[in-house]
């Protein structure tokens, strides 16, 4: 929804009015306001696009600038540099929403989230496990000490090179070599098929 005038200065159809107090009372117009946001609009709503990805939270931001504008409007000495005044209210509020913000939304045609793959049969999944084990056993005491530090501990290359007091290519080759021999296990064949 672009902004529009009535939606930024509600009583903008109304005749500017003041209080037996000679304050302006929340709903005051300013006819120079809305002859100003009817000239200005599109300008400011393509700022408004170049500060945010995406069109809507750019004309939220510049309802924002232009509600900000409205209510510093009696104070703001030279008008001919009103341009310049909302630009700096809508840098300002974008870079109060970037601080808030921990993580910025980004427009996306496909959702990030992978496809929810149906979990299999539990059972299937137990012996699957069971026979993995089994296999990762019958690995000699260190291959076997390198696979669980680093699939099932979840330790880098160096991490598990570090743990064990042997090098990085020690590492890379008796693991190479552990899957290699995890693969041609009897058990766990049916499972890559």
């Amino acid at each position: 929804m672009t902004p529009t005038l009535a939606s930024v200065c509600p009583s903008a159809s109304e005749p500017a009015t003041r209080t037996h107090t000679g304050t302006h009372p929340a709903h005051t117009a300013y006819p120079s306001f809305a002859s100003y946001v009817r000239a200005r609009q599109t300008v400011l709503l393509r700022t408004a696009r170049s500060l945010t990805a995406n069109p809507c939270d750019a004309e939220d931001l510049l309802q924002t600038a232009l509600t900000k504008t409205y209510v510093a409007w009696d104070r703001i000495e030279d008008h001919r540099a009103l341009d310049g005044y909302v630009r700096r209210a809508l840098l300002n509020t974008r870079t109060s929403q970037w601080r808030k913000r921990k993580v910025d939304e980004f427009v996306c045609d496909e959702l990030p989230e992978p496809p929810v793959v149906p979990a299999g049969d539990p059972a299937e999944q137990q012996a699957l496990h069971d026979a993995m084990w089994r296999a990762i056993m019958k690995l000699p005491a260190r291959q076997r000490a390198m696979v669980v530090l680093r699939y099932y501990e979840d330790l880098s290359e160096a991490q598990t090179a570090e743990v064990l007091g042997v090098s990085i290519g020690t590492v890379k080759s008796a693991v190479s070599r552990a899957l290699g021999k995890l693969r041609e296990d009897p058990e766990l064949r049916p499972a890559h098929t």
